[in-house]
């Protein structure tokens, strides 16, 4: 089949599209990479360790609440800001254990699940947290707290762009 589709016959006929893409699809010999390509591969493209970023996290937050104090002087507003940090990463420490633990030896769909049902118990745990806040910090600011959340929740997009590279 030689006939090339052009947009108007994949807005007319899906069908027609799709088959063109597996006959190309077809056409390409699939090579299986080598030992030692993937080797090379893997490092020229470090991972971040999980854990390594909670790290961070707990790093940024009692930085935060430091900084806070120190500017502020109120002891309060730093304690506030240590929560909202806490909030973040008392709930991502969970979630990694859960995953690096047991979980790491599970078949592609069961990590699947896993990792769903961590995430799920993630967002639980920083929703109860964050309703506990009142509680747990005499007199707290939830500017304060949302300042120290937000500051510990950028450590992902910091590890994103900051990953080491070769």
């Amino acid at each position: 089949m030689s006939h090339k589709f052009g947009v108007s016959d994949i807005v007319t006929n899906p069908r027609n599209s799709r088959d063109s893409f597996q006959e190309e699809d077809s056409d390409r010999e699939i090579v299986p990479w080598t030992a030692e390509q993937v080797r090379v591969w893997r490092e020229s493209n470090p991972s971040v360790s999980p854990w390594t970023v909670v790290g961070v996290q707990f790093v940024v937050g009692v930085l935060a609440a430091l900084l806070t104090w120190l500017w502020s002087g109120e002891l309060e507003l730093a304690l506030s800001v240590a929560y909202g940090a806490l909030c973040v990463v008392l709930p991502a420490a969970l979630f990694v254990r859960g995953l690096t633990g047991g979980a790491s030896k599970l078949g592609p769909a069961a990590m699947a699940i896993a990792l769903l049902v961590w995430e799920m118990v993630k967002l639980a745990l920083t929703l109860v947290l964050l309703m506990a806040a009142p509680w747990v910090v005499s007199a707290l600011s939830w500017p304060a707290l949302l300042l120290g959340l937000g500051m510990t929740l950028s450590v992902y997009w910091a590890a994103l762009l900051v990953r080491p590279r070769n």
